[in-house]
């Protein structure tokens, strides 16, 4: 049974990866000066931010993991109050938590991929940054559990969020994401 919905799942990916390569001449191409069609090219900075976001969001990955999972090794630098403060999270702070994680290492893989979706994934990451913000300093002691070091922290989260969302939706734009 395990194995029939993990072989459905891996050809629910295979289909939409091939969705995302197929070749769409509208998109693929740009006109010139002269009225010709020309191939549009994939930059080198798209490679070099697609796999610079990738690690900085697997990082962000690996923190709510480690943290859901509690282990142990990864829990020890931080204080008891600061352990109960992230277990006490209501439901749909961790989910808010869980789709900016999750959003955004999906949106740097499909960035990688040259997959249009990337705007859409870095957009339901922006959205779960939202809920998860207003979990932590809205409605909880975040700013006080933390430190003053972690409104800074989640500042540079917040500008490369943005940044992300909007370098995509210029690659999108340009025609260099399908």
């Amino acid at each position: 049974m395990v194995y029939a919905e993990t072989e459905a799942v891996a050809a629910e990916l295979l289909r939409f990866r091939i969705s995302c390569l197929t070749l769409n001449t509208k998109e693929e191409s740009m006109t010139t000066e002269n009225g010709e069609m020309s191939p549009v090219r994939t930059p080198i900075h798209l490679w070099i931010v697609g796999v610079i976001s990738l690690l900085w969001n697997f990082v962000g990955v690996f923190d709510y993991l480690a943290t859901q999972f509690k282990l142990e090794f990864y829990l020890s630098q931080f204080t008891p109050e600061q352990i109960a403060y992230y277990q006490s999270f209501p439901a749909w702070g961790v989910a808010g938590w869980a789709f900016g994680v999750w959003g955004a290492f999906a949106g740097s893989i499909l960035l990688l991929f040259r997959c249009r979706w990337a705007v859409c994934a870095f957009g339901v990451s922006i959205l779960g940054m939202v809920v998860s913000t207003i979990c932590s300093f809205g409605f909880s002691n975040g700013l006080e559990m933390m430190g003053p070091g972690s409104a800074v922290f989640m500042a540079v989260i917040w500008i490369i969020a943005f940044a992300l969302f909007f370098y995509a939706l210029s690659m999108r734009k340009r025609g260099v994401l399908r």
